[in-house]
């Protein structure tokens, strides 16, 4: 059996990376400040939260990469030394980067490389290029599977090592948000409002209404969807056996911008489906129950991407998620009382009653969801709280005070 495929999350802010801890995740990726490609979707870490990403992550086994992806000019040159010291300071495990000079400075004092999607990595000889330089390949995401598997069949034929002096592994996106440009790399919004989504600026001009019109005559031409630049999401859940068939070492859960309830549920979706794959208990209504939850959360709808070697994209019908269920903020945590296991909330916003499925996310917390089947209003039994009420409900994990309460419904 080949070593089991390790699980990549991501972590836009430490409610997220709660969640990625949680739900069975092998690394993390997270940006700091500004030089990363979600620069603008996500609550970024600072340098200063480097110790405390590594801390969580160490405590159970967890590896860290940290992005610094973004086109990067000589004014950042200064910043970009500084954070990869920190970031070395803190043992971060490695750093995704697609700039010469990132990747030079991370190598000159010793913070192993992964190569972004951004460089467009599609071939043999392109791996052992950057294999000089760098201990992982992300693969461009325009590859088909059959692709992926001859650039990783070469690698063990060949014996491409990185500097570590180990074999190159092969990371691919498997599951979130698709662009429609070639590896992420658009220029978009950057004509239309001077804000680089190779900065991580993105304004999302590809997600919005188009229609086409001939300039000479007047005449719309007749499309089949007006979101006709806005792929649905990746997910290579039900053909995960072919992936892994493929030889990849690293599956990548794209959304740095999303939500913890969003990592949360992708990242057990997947690390339950891996188990089963190496344990031989993979089925189709496994698969069939997975798909159920990963529609629950932020989607624009699925396809495969270019794995099975489609030649045209699917594309949403909608603007914005198409999950099937939406959080709706209830109140805050107040207290948490230890020996009872019991936790104190402010209902400040939408009622909530017996039988309701609720979130709880925060920074420490992470996102974790529950049934409520008995809870106190005042100290009393109750089958219904309401605004101003103070709620009490035996939890098996502890809340704090910046934790929030939602009521899940349906979208």
């Amino acid at each position: 059996m080949k070593t089991k495929m390790e699980l990549m999350a991501p972590a836009g802010n430490f409610e997220s990376l709660q969640a990625a801890l949680d739900n069975g995740a092998d690394s993390v990726y997270f940006g700091v400040d500004q030089l990363n490609m979600r620069a603008r979707a996500s609550i970024n870490f600072t340098m200063d939260d480097l110790p405390e990403i590594t801390r969580r992550c160490e405590m159970k086994n967890v590896r860290t990469y940290l992005t610094l992806n973004t086109i990067i000019y000589d004014h950042d040159l200064s910043l970009i030394k500084t954070l990869l010291n920190k970031a070395k300071e803190a043992g971060i495990t490695a750093v995704i980067a697609s700039d010469q000079a990132v990747i030079a400075s991370a190598r000159e004092i010793g913070i192993a490389v992964h190569i972004s999607t951004q460089l467009n990595v599609t071939n043999i000889e392109t791996v052992k290029f950057y294999s000089l330089f760098a201990e992982t390949m992300v693969l461009s995401r325009e590859l088909s599977l059959r692709q992926v598997k001859k650039i990783t069949e070469q690698i063990e034929k060949e014996q491409i090592k990185g500097p570590s002096g180990e074999l190159v592994k092969i990371e691919i996106f498997g599951h979130g948000a698709l662009c429609m440009a070639v590896s992420g790399k658009c220029y978009l919004s950057l004509h239309s409002d001077n804000s680089s989504a190779n900065r991580g600026a993105c304004k999302q001009n590809c997600r919005k209404k188009y229609t086409v019109i001939d300039q000479e005559t007047g005449f719309e031409i007749e499309i089949d969807n007006e979101y006709m630049m806005s792929p649905k999401d990746l997910c290579t859940l039900d053909f995960l056996d072919q992936v892994m068939d493929a030889g990849i070492q690293i599956l990548k859960i794209e959304g740095r911008g999303r939500a913890p309830e969003y990592v949360a549920t992708v990242t057990r979706v997947y690390r339950e489906a891996i188990d089963a794959l190496y344990e031989g208990t993979f089925t189709s209504e496994k698969v069939k129950t997975w798909m159920e939850e990963l529609a629950t959360v932020y989607n624009r709808g699925f396809w495969s991407g270019y794995y099975l070697g489609q030649k045209l994209g699917e594309w949403s019908k909608t603007s914005g998620s198409q999950a099937t269920q939406k959080k709706v903020y209830v109140g805050k945590g107040v207290h948490y009382f230890p020996k009872a296991g019991i936790a104190e909330f402010k209902i400040e916003a939408y009622d909530i009653k017996k039988g309701d499925k609720l979130l709880v996310t925060g920074p420490t917390t992470g996102a974790k969801e529950l049934q409520l089947d008995e809870f106190f209003v005042d100290e009393v039994s109750a089958e219904k709280a309401t605004k101003g009420d103070s709620c009490t409900i035996k939890l098996p994990f502890r809340i704090r005070l910046s934790d929030k309460l939602y009521k899940m419904v349906e979208a």
